[in-house]
């Protein structure tokens, strides 16, 4: 029986790494523990209209890091758990006897997770010397993976909002309008640059699946609002007289399709075209679908 728990334990542990592995240090990969969680986050979210949709992505992923180091904390202390008290040295006026076997067992697991060291509890085992430093390893890593996350979350969100921003500030303008008449060299360069910024967002977006669910508290800044009127700046410049500016055009519709295409098949999975697609992005992010109302 002790070794269907170590081996279980064991499990628990490879379970957990091989998740975090896959959310954070996989490209274009994500784990299946994040992956759920920050869906049904989400799903719970647009239950109550958005009422706290800022707070899902937030949300979702620190309960994603909670559930990982309670997967490392069980599983270690599975492992310890035949091996308690026998295997272990206790501190003078500890009574080991006090305590239930697997309560202890999963406060040396978090001890030695979190890397404290209080020395109350010592293991004496001999293997059991060995696997404990590696916990503390774990719980180090563990700790500088989540910092990161966080760190690659938001210069993703950051470029989208800025895409975000300079759309709704073309179409202040009304740029799409304008498009097909401005000087080719002017008018080609601000629709390759929009061409870049896509490919850049969808790029992020792919190597940081989760920020999709970071919902934007203001209107002005969601990609999921302004996103359509690059379809329109696209399809005014395929009307355009120079065929350099139509080119870039064609770029610039074929950089959003692409976008469009991992929005459908990744998360909501609605739309046939393009304009659907991204209508359907913009509904599953609580704003109306169509393109954004002009700035007055």
């Amino acid at each position: 029986m002790d070794a269907v728990f170590t081996v279980l334990g064991f499990g628990l542990v490879g379970f957990g790494l091989y998740d975090v592995f896959r959310g954070l240090l996989y490209p274009s990969g994500r784990g299946t523990i994040s992956f759920w969680v920050l869906r049904l986050v989400w799903r719970l979210s647009r239950s109550t209209n958005h009422r706290w949709g800022s707070l899902a992505g937030p949300l979702g992923v620190v309960i994603v890091i909670v559930l990982w180091g309670m997967l490392q904390a069980f599983g270690w202390a599975l492992v310890y758990y035949p091996y308690v008290p026998g295997g272990f040295y206790y501190a003078e006026g500890m009574n080991p006897e006090n305590y239930d076997d697997f309560a202890e067992a999963l406060y040396i697991s978090l001890v030695t997770l979190g890397t404290l060291g209080f020395g109350d509890v010592v293991p004496t085992g001999a293997w059991l010397r060995f696997v404990s430093p590696i916990e503390a390893l774990i719980g180090f890593a563990l700790l500088t993976a989540t910092l990161s996350w966080f760190s690659q979350i938001y210069p993703a969100l950051a470029r989208r909002r800025a895409l975000a921003v300079r759309l709704r500030a073309l179409q202040s303008i009304g740029y799409a309008d304008r498009v097909a008449f401005l000087d080719r060299a002017g008018a080609s360069r601000t629709l390759d640059q929009l061409t870049a910024d896509i490919v850049d967002v969808h790029v992020a977006l792919v190597q940081n699946a989760e920020s999709y669910y970071f919902r934007e508290v203001k209107e002005d800044a969601a990609l999921a609002v302004s996103l359509p009127y690059a379809m329109e700046i696209a399809a005014r410049a395929g009307q355009a007289p120079a065929e350099e500016v139509r080119l870039s055009g064609e770029m610039l519709s074929s950089a959003v399709a692409d976008f469009g295409q991992h929005l459908r098949t990744e998360f909501h999975g609605s739309g046939e075209s393009t304009e659907e697609v991204l209508g359907a992005y913009a509904t599953d992010h609580g704003y109306p679908a169509g393109p954004a109302e002009p700035l007055p």
